[in-house]
């Protein structure tokens, strides 16, 4: 028997460390030049040379830590340097130094989170037996130094100004950072989730629903920065509701800083500057809500309503909608050989509806405040829908209305027919800037996708 291994914990089992390298020669060369000492004086080459090391561990038994650090380091057979003006030339010269030189660099980062469960019971004879709430805080630390010791500076002109270069431009692998990053990441996620009586009374236990999904909230400080110090908190969240057909995501932007007589993000908090504690620049909102000849019919009325919906979920698709048809379907000629052979068209039960059909609405809307413009930027509704007259025959549309613009959104209609070893489909916009048709035939078998017929007509977006 083998002996059992212990699971790894602790900031030194959990230590990961890696080291890779690449090096490359690069050649661009004319016929006239190939082989010969020429070739190379355009040659580009180096050696890069990278070490991430990563650990995470556990303190006060409930607090997850993980810090991660990375360095690296160039070579290279090269570098440059720039002379300061030269009066006669008119200009400030530039050598190229051979010999090997390198530069390195790292940057490191550190998280801390933690999950913390909060449960109200209510009995198990009440229809919502109990709700919890699952909170996930985290704050993160980062970390990059300014490489300012490989950078010079020279005179370019006769006035005496300068220019800031280092002698590793031009090389294939970067430039040193110059930039300071040192920044903190605060985020709190939170779920709300509740435990109701099945309706099926030979149920085992009680179903589990979300009520709210990833109400998330985060926000940033950066430590380096002379001013604005805090970032704008972004608050976000979503709920699924009518057996998860009707989506609903909600988002906002708060700004902890006010704005001057300019209308400009200035040093000075909202809250001192006679406003709230937090100004709402933006905020969205996004349905979406998806129907179904499916929605209206049951394969097995005997199984449970979970099984039911399952069944829904599986077939929607199936039945001629699309996860990515909204605002229309792509033309791609490269991927037109799509497997519609009777194998994969759904087998309906007698009693559900002779036609399939599937919808799909959505609507978008989007306020902006930025700098105190207080104007709605968007209000759109679009819709997309499909029908399959036949087994073989499908037909299908993506159009919308903009509230805002007053006038119909990017429309699309769509012919496809599967022809058993062949596949024909036409989709046509036929109004608006992007006005275009499309049609194709082709075999479907991978092995004769060249044998087809492809015509196309471009939108004119001049």
């Amino acid at each position: 028997m083998l002996p059992k291994m212990d699971q790894k914990k602790g900031i030194i089992q959990n230590i990961n460390l890696q080291y890779s390298t690449r090096a490359e020669n690069r050649i661009i060369t004319n016929s006239d030049d190939l082989f010969s000492g020429k070739m190379f004086d355009n040659a580009q080459n180096g050696m890069i040379h990278n070490i991430p090391l990563s650990t995470n561990f556990k303190i006060f038994k409930y607090l997850s830590v993980s810090t991660n650090a990375t360095y690296s380091e160039v070579w290279t057979p090269k570098t440059f340097k720039y002379n300061d003006y030269d009066p006669q030339v008119k200009k400030a010269t530039l050598d190229t130094i051979s010999g090997f030189d390198a530069f390195r660099q790292y940057n490191y980062s550190a998280s801390i989170g933690t999950t913390i469960y909060g449960t109200v019971n209510f009995g198990e004879d009440k229809k919502i037996q109990s709700i919890r709430h699952t909170i996930t805080p985290s704050i993160g630390y980062s970390a990059r130094p300014s490489f300012e010791k490989y950078y010079d500076t020279y005179i370019i002109d006769a006035e005496g100004n300068t220019s800031e270069y280092t002698r590793f431009q031009g090389n294939m692998y970067g430039l040193p950072s110059k930039s300071f990053s040192n920044s903190m990441g605060i985020s709190i996620g939170n779920t709300f989730e509740a435990k109701v009586k099945d309706k099926d009374s030979t149920a085992e236990g009680p179903k589990k629903i979300s009520l709210l999904n990833n109400l998330n909230l985060s926000t940033s400080y950066n430590f380096a920065a002379d001013s604005l110090k805090w970032s704008p908190v972004r608050v976000s969240t979503g709920l699924n509701i009518i057996n998860n057909r009707l989506k609903i995501n909600l988002a906002g932007t708060f700004d902890p800083y006010g704005l001057d007589e300019n209308n400009v993000r200035f040093n000075k908090f909202h809250a001192s500057n006679g406003g709230g504690l937090l100004r709402l620049t933006s905020a969205n909102i996004n349905t979406n809500f998806e129907i179904s000849s499916d929605d209206f019919t049951r394969e097995n009325k005997n199984k449970d309503e979970d099984e039911d919906e399952d069944y829904i979920d599986n077939n929607t698709s199936a039945n001629g909608g699309r996860d990515d048809d909204l605002f229309g379907r792509a033309v791609d000629p490269s991927n037109r050989q799509i497997d519609r052979s009777n194998k994969n068209i759904p087998k309906y039960p007698s009693y559900m509806a002779k036609i399939p059909w599937d919808l799909t609405f959505a609507h978008s809307f989007t306020y902006r405040n930025t700098t105190g413009e207080d104007i709605i930027s968007n209000n759109s509704l679009m819709i997309s829908g499909n029908l399959s007259l036949t087994p073989k025959w499908q037909i299908g549309i993506s159009s919308g209305y903009d509230f805002k613009l007053k006038g119909v959104t990017y429309t699309q209609l769509r012919f496809d027919r599967d022809l058993d070893s062949w596949l024909l489909n036409f989709s046509w916009t036929p109004f608006g800037p992007r006005q275009s048709w499309n049609f194709f035939i082709g075999i479907k078998s991978g092995l004769l996708s060249d044998i087809k017929y492809d015509k196309t007509r471009q939108p004119d977006l001049r």
